[in-house]
């Protein structure tokens, strides 16, 4: 294991977030209510949420040299974020997430990667010794997947646990899939990993056939089911019960505190309880970093409801 901390390599944008009483059909144009601007990004949401929840982070990333970028690196400042490993991409814009939530939370988002897009692997190399001696990698997939393999393998070399939220959804090679210890998909995420829909049906096979490949747990996250754990054994976690408000970022909140969790050495149901409790406190709030709670938050959670 590593000399400490948590590493995000990943996305960072800015979300435009629209609230309606519901989503649009395609062509259809709706009022909305309020309008929400505010940092986001599936690598910094992740960031925010570990740092927040008491890790050391440092974030490899890519911004735009515009408004939104500068807005970026200052805020990971103010969450205390090592930003040393966040490139600012001249002439690039930085990334944007036009999002709208309908009243129960549910979302549709749309992205324009911008700066995301130049996260490369020389970017990687150069944080290649912070990435090694870490306790913990994490990625998604907001960002070039050369640039995730990239990580990863540094990251196994160096003895770091590797940890892959696989958003958006998207196939993944297998050479991808063997570096990775973890892996937390939905079940969108989850069925679009493999080939064959006759398996993408099947949850648990799917996520048996995954570790067959070499992945050691697969965490499924249900939303207000709570979380499947298919590894060793196969436990499901249930969910706690709140009122829904915006579910934007509630699996990068989930991601990034189930990785500060096990970094501590927490086992793995435990790990996943933690990880249940902050997304289910950030999905009562709106937006995405703005909804991350910090650590005496989900610690009186815990306590409240278990």
């Amino acid at each position: 294991m590593g000399a400490g901390g948590i590493v995000v390599v990943g996305s960072s944008n800015t979300d435009m977030v629209v609230s309606s009483e519901r989503l649009p059909a395609p062509g259809e144009t709706v009022i909305g209510g309020d309008f929400l601007l505010a940092p986001g990004g599936k690598g910094a949401n992740q960031a925010v949420a570990a740092s927040r929840a008491g890790a050391e982070v440092t974030l490899v990333a890519c911004v735009g040299d515009d408004v939104f970028g500068e807005q970026a690196i200052a805020g990971f400042q103010r969450e205390c974020i090592d930003t040393d490993h966040v490139r600012v991409a001249s002439g690039a814009a930085s990334g944007i997430a036009l999002i709208m939530v309908g009243s129960g939370g549910e979302n549709i988002i749309s992205v324009a990667p911008g700066a995301n897009g130049l996260l490369s692997t020389e970017d990687v190399e150069k944080a290649a010794e912070r990435i090694a001696s870490a306790d913990c990698l994490l990625v998604q997939l907001e960002v070039p997947l050369a640039t995730v393999k990239r990580a990863l393998e540094i990251a196994r070399e160096g003895g770091a646990l590797t940890i892959l939220n696989p958003a958006p959804a998207k196939k993944l090679p297998r050479e991808v899939l063997t570096l990775v210890d973890v892996l937390t998909p939905n079940r969108i995420e989850l069925a679009g990993i493999l080939d064959g829909a006759e398996v993408a049906r099947d949850m648990r096979k799917t996520a048996r056939m995954i570790r067959e490949i070499g992945v050691r747990d697969v965490i499924i996250t249900l939303g207000s089911e709570g979380a499947l754990i298919v590894g060793e054994t196969e436990e499901a976690v249930p969910a706690f019960g709140v009122d829904a408000v915006d579910a934007v970022a509630a699996g990068d909140v989930f991601s990034g505190t189930l990785a500060v969790a096990l970094t501590e050495g927490k086992p793995l149901v435990e790990a996943v309880e933690f990880a249940c409790a902050a997304a289910a406190i950030s999905v009562t709030r709106a937006g995405a970093q703005p909804s991350v709670p910090k650590r005496d938050e989900i610690d009186a959670f815990l306590t409240e409801r278990t």
